[in-house]
């Protein structure tokens, strides 16, 4: 993660030290770097600034208000699978003009509420979905910008639970139903076909899984444009691998490379919508020891975060590097099992990690949690949440705050019949 590293024995984001910052702050909590997203996104421009490429920020992999209007005003427009999601773009300060609207599910408000702020594109998802955008753009008297979300059958190298490009996923019409599905949206009414969509999974760092799907995207668009649809511009998708652990990333001169060997004559603007490739090296999750468990067989530290806070390690069994926010050079590393609050046996953040000798209240930080962190946390036993902190170089800002049970169920409502007394037992 760009912006981090052991100063003066303490571990810091941009110019602020994590100790520092937890003395004012109650753990667990997120930090981002503001810094670190936006150097990803100033390489991404770099490495494609010879081609006509736009680049829209996935909200879903982390939707802070801030976070999207650090991104935004850096050059990134917003690609969102939900109306929430539109308001929140637009609540951040971005507009309609800038934002690509996915998700498999429209329903007729979400779609109304689209056209109505001026969304510059619609992935469609399947046909009824077409006929439903059809339907609410004729009653508001406009033509709705749309892009067929295909399905090029394409078996990424990831994880099977965020693959989204092969033929039995549920997301996207058939690459070889296209050409049908293209000439129905020319005969329905308020429809403007702009161009065509893919998107094959996230945490891809296998380039031959993105050749496979660029290519075939290209040509179908070439074959479309053969058949007399005006499409002008070609959305590529996201799902841009980052490092967890020992992985390739994928850099962006690579990636401007293929697309480029990809897509060479296609005549057409390039849209990409990266999300974790953004945000994910760019957060940390801090939390503190409550205790440390010696049994038998193994260590345990427990501590004030768990998947309430995190849910990847428990949902995907995915790696997180956890570092102590003081160095303790002089220290012996024994395998430890880093595990949170819940009471869930599921709930562990790190098997068998290497770690200094811990007690009662010292810091750790689970690295790389930018991106499907606090987006996916959940009010699960009632823990208070971890409250979010924005770092841009020395300055810093809590841009979420911390919820505690109060606030957590302060929506809920006792109804009147259960108000009365309640009769002791025995």
């Amino acid at each position: 993660m760009s912006g981090v590293a052991y100063r003066r024995g303490e571990l810091h984001v941009d110019e602020v030290a994590l100790p520092g910052l937890a003395r004012s702050l109650p753990t667990p909590f997120y930090v981002y770097s503001a810094s670190a997203m936006r150097d990803r996104l100033r390489g991404l421009r770099a490495a494609f600034a010879e081609l006509p490429v736009r680049l829209f920020f996935a909200v879903k992999a982390n939707s802070n208000l801030a976070v999207l209007r650090t991104l935004h005003a850096a050059g990134a427009g917003m690609e969102v699978v939900s109306g929430g999601e539109i308001r929140r773009a637009l609540a951040a300060g971005v507009p309609g003009a800038a934002i690509v609207y996915a998700g498999v599910a429209k329903t007729a408000d979400e779609i109304r509420l689209a056209l109505e702020v001026g969304v510059a594109q619609l992935n469609v998802e399947s046909v009824p979905e077409l006929e439903r955008i059809s339907r609410v753009a004729t009653e508001l008297g406009c033509a709705a910008p749309i892009a067929l979300r295909i399905n090029p059958d394409v078996a990424a190298a990831t994880h099977d639970k965020i693959a989204t490009g092969r033929k039995g996923d549920k997301f996207g019409i058939p690459f070889t139903e296209a050409g049908e599905v293209y000439a129905l949206a020319a005969r329905l009414g308020g429809l403007r076909p702009v161009g065509l969509h893919m998107h094959i999974g996230s945490q891809i760092t296998d380039l031959a899984s993105f050749e496979a799907a660029y290519r075939r995207g290209a040509d179908l668009f070439r074959a479309l444009r053969g058949q007399g649809f005006a499409l002008r511009r070609l959305d590529l998708g996201g799902g841009f691998g980052v490092r967890y652990a020992d992985e390739r990333a994928v850099t962006p001169a690579d990636l401007a490379r293929l697309v480029r060997r990809c897509t060479e004559g296609l005549d057409a603007e390039i849209w990409l919508e990266p999300g974790r490739y953004l945000v994910a090296e760019a957060g940390m999750l801090v939390t503190s020891v409550i205790y440390v468990k010696d049994s038998d067989e193994r260590r345990f530290v427990i501590v004030d975060a768990g998947m309430h806070n995190l849910l990847r390690p428990a949902l995907y069994n995915a790696y997180h590097a956890i570092l102590p926010l003081r160095e303790m050079p002089d220290t012996v590393a024994t395998p430890a099992d880093v595990v949170g609050p819940v009471c869930e046996s599921s709930d562990v953040l790190a098997r068998n990690r290497p770690l200094p000798p811990l007690q009662e209240g010292d810091l750790l930080a689970i690295a790389t949690a930018g991106a499907y962190g606090a987006v996916m946390a959940s009010d699960y036993n009632s823990f208070p949440s971890a409250s979010e902190v924005l770092v841009d170089g020395a300055r810093w800002a809590v841009v979420k705050p911390r919820r505690d049970a109060e606030a957590q169920f302060a929506d809920e409502v006792i109804p009147d019949w259960l108000r009365v007394a309640t009769p002791r037992s025995g």
